[in-house]
């Protein structure tokens, strides 16, 4: 028990999020600086893909905001920018965005035909190419629009998002529960989805909520809260992660661990429920004794280094861009000088 958390008890795997946080944030740093393979000397970081310390690092966030979010050459209205973001996440695979891209050339909702995307995706399925990503699974939507394609489905949820003008009704919210909620009145869109979709779509203009504000644990998160946390205390889970958030400088201190924070910006709730998630992997090798809520004990993806580096991009609105050029080369003190104040 660690009385700063009183009345919660903490596991040995508390101290494992803390230091997995601040291993695999310091394997960033040194992919980003051009450090060769392996990054770390902990075994299980360099056997198993894990996710960045901030999920908007990660590759399929860094495509989305570079690529299908900001894109000069792309309208940037929030109907057409809405569009953009779910059409890539429906699926969350960079290789169907490009694909479609190769197909149509720009994309735009404007240009959109249910029978040509259909055509396409079809036609790539009996190639035998997954047009999904394994990341999370997309319910198929049968029983609600009827089509037999999974795609087929997902292409008319995305067709009654549009003529519902969810774009517009998001850009007149004020919260990110208030989004989220819009979201969650659609079917096949459960509460994971729903918090996934809101945070993608706040990297845009279309909305402008804190990050700090509301947070949705998902499957794997709830499982790494169970692991981490013998006893809540009488806190829910959206109360404990937002409790590792704001004890985040207290914990690296006390841990005697050196974080790098994204160049000032702390880690936000998306980013402390996405590292439950993966420290509940990370302890079925590391901590096999403690049992989570599924009961699974292996971890099923390896890690393979991938050839093409990330040209890195955030939000504009984040303002991290003009100091991740000028710190990016910096030494680990010169990039914590920059503080972590930003929310």
């Amino acid at each position: 028990m660690l009385p700063h958390l009183a009345p919660a008890k903490v596991s040995e795997v508390y101290k494992s999020y803390w230091r997995f946080a601040a291993e695999r944030q310091d394997i960033f740093f040194r992919r980003a600086q051009g450090e060769a393979h392996p990054w770390s000397e902990n075994a299980v970081l360099t056997t198993y893909k894990f996710t960045n310390a901030y999920r908007a690092s990660d590759r399929a966030s860094q495509f989305l905001i570079r690529n299908v979010i900001y894109r000069a050459d792309l309208p940037k209205s929030p109907r057409e920018v809405f569009f953009r973001i779910l059409l890539f996440k429906l699926f969350n695979k960079i290789e169907t965005w490009e694909l479609l891209e190769r197909e149509f050339g720009s994309i735009t909702f404007e240009d959109y035909c249910f029978t040509r995307y259909d055509d396409v995706l079809a036609r790539a399925m009996r190639d035998g190419r997954r047009i999904y990503s394994a990341a999370y699974i997309m319910p198929p939507g049968r029983s609600v629009f009827g089509q037999s394609a999974k795609h087929q489905n997902h292409l008319l949820l995305l067709e009654s998002m549009m003529e519902d003008e969810l774009p517009e009704r998001l850009e007149q919210t004020s919260t990110m529960q208030e989004g989220f909620e819009k979201l969650r009145t659609y079917p096949t869109i459960g509460d994971f989805l729903a918090y996934q979709f809101i945070t993608d779509i706040n990297y845009s203009e279309v909305t402008e909520y804190s990050e700090m504000e509301f947070v949705v644990p998902g499957p794997g998160a709830r499982d790494g809260l169970r692991k981490c946390f013998v006893d809540p205390g009488g806190l829910n889970e959206p109360e404990l992660i937002r409790l590792v958030a704001d004890l985040q400088e207290q914990e690296f201190e006390r841990f005697g661990l050196g974080f790098r924070s994204l160049w000032g910006r702390r880690l936000q709730l998306i980013d402390c429920q996405n590292l439950f998630c993966e420290v509940d992997k990370y302890a079925r090798v590391a901590h096999p004794e403690i049992e989570g809520l599924t009961g699974r004990t292996r971890i099923k993806q390896k890690f393979r280094p991938t050839p093409t580096p990330i040209e890195l991009f955030y939000p504009p609105k984040w303002k991290l861009n003009e100091k991740m050029r000028l710190n990016v080369d910096a030494a680990p003190d010169a990039v914590n000088a920059l503080g972590a104040t930003e929310r």
